[in-house]
C-alpha cells in the first residue's frame, strides 16, 4: 500500500503532472523546480517508488498548494506509480514526466496550446520531429523500430511512439483502464487509445540524453515487452488480452 504524504486540496488545475520517481536524489530537486516555473495553474503528483535513496526527502520540502508526495513502500515499477498517482489526479489533462532531466518542462505550454487550439484527446512531445540529440544508437533504433511497429499495426503515423511526453484529456486516461506495473506503460496506452481511433497530435519537445552511468533505467528487453504489449492489444484474441480500455 502506498504511503501518502500532505495531500492538499487546491483549486481546480489545468494540468496535472505525474512525476513516478526512483531512485533520483540526483536530479528530482531540479526536476520540480522546473515543473514548477511552467507558468499553468497545475497539480503535480510525485510518486517515489520505493526509493532506497534520499528522494523522498528532497521532495518534502516543496510540499504544498501544488505539490503531492506519495510513496510505494518498495519498487513496483513506472506503470504502478502512474496508476497510484491515477485516483488523485485534479486537473482537465495529464501528462507523465519522468524524474530525470532529460525532457524540458516548458515544453508542456506548447502541447497545451496544441491540445486546446485542435480540440484534441491526446498529444505526444516527439523527439524526432525536433532532431533533438540521440541517445545510445540501440536506443534510437529500439524507438524507430517500436514507432514503426506501432504504425503497422495500428494504421497510425507517429514518429516516437515511446516518448515519455504524452499529455491527455484526464477523463480519456482515466477510461482506458490502464493495467501495467512497468515501463510498458507507454505501449499499453497508445494501443488504447489507436484501437479507439482517437487523434493523436505530435509537436516537437527537446531531449537531452542521459546515460546509464547517469542513471538511465530503460534496458533493450524493456522494448521486446512494449512490442508484445502492441500486438496483444491489437490481436486480443490471439495474444489474450482482456481487450479492457
Amino acid at each position: 500500500m502506498p504511503i501518502f504524504c500532505r495531500i492538499v486540496e487546491i483549486g481546480k488545475p489545468i494540468l496535472t503532472v505525474i512525476i513516478p520517481v526512483y531512485n533520483e536524489s540526483r536530479t528530482i530537486r531540479t526536476i520540480l523546480d522546473r515543473v514548477r516555473t511552467v507558468d499553468l495553474p497545475k497539480q503535480i503528483i510525485v510518486v517515489d517508488d520505493g526509493s532506497t535513496d534520499d528522494t523522498a526527502a528532497i521532495v518534502r520540502p516543496f510540499l504544498g498548494e501544488e505539490v503531492m508526495l506519495m510513496r510505494h513502500e518498495s519498487n513496483r515499477g513506472k506503470g504502478s506509480a502512474i496508476r497510484t498517482a491515477m485516483p488523485y489526479i485534479q486537473g482537465t489533462y495529464t501528462v507523465i514526466q519522468d524524474g530525470d532531466l532529460e525532457y524540458n518542462p516548458a515544453d508542456f505550454v506548447r502541447m497545451l496550446e496544441t491540445m486546446e487550439a485542435n480540440r484534441a484527446r491526446v498529444v505526444y512531445g516527439s523527439r524526432i520531429l525536433s532532431h533533438s540529440s540521440m541517445s545510445y544508437l540501440r536506443y534510437w533504433l529500439g524507438g524507430r523500430g517500436l514507432t514503426f511497429f506501432t504504425n503497422l499495426l495500428f494504421g497510425s503515423k507517429l514518429t516516437d511512439e515511446p516518448t515519455c511526453y504524452k499529455m491527455f484529456e484526464t477523463e480519456l486516461l482515466k477510461s482506458l483502464d490502464i493495467r501495467s506495473t512497468g515501463f510498458e506503460f507507454c505501449p499499453e496506452v497508445t494501443a488504447k487509445i489507436l484501437a479507439r481511433k482517437i487523434p493523436v497530435i505530435e509537436v516537437p519537445i527537446e531531449y537531452h540524453p542521459r546515460s546509464i552511468e547517469e542513471g538511465k533505467k530503460i534496458r533493450w528487453r524493456d522494448g521486446i515487452i512494449a512490442l508484445r504489449v502492441l500486438m496483444k492489444y491489437r490481436w486480443p484474441k490471439i495474444f489474450g488480452s482482456d481487450q479492457s480500455g
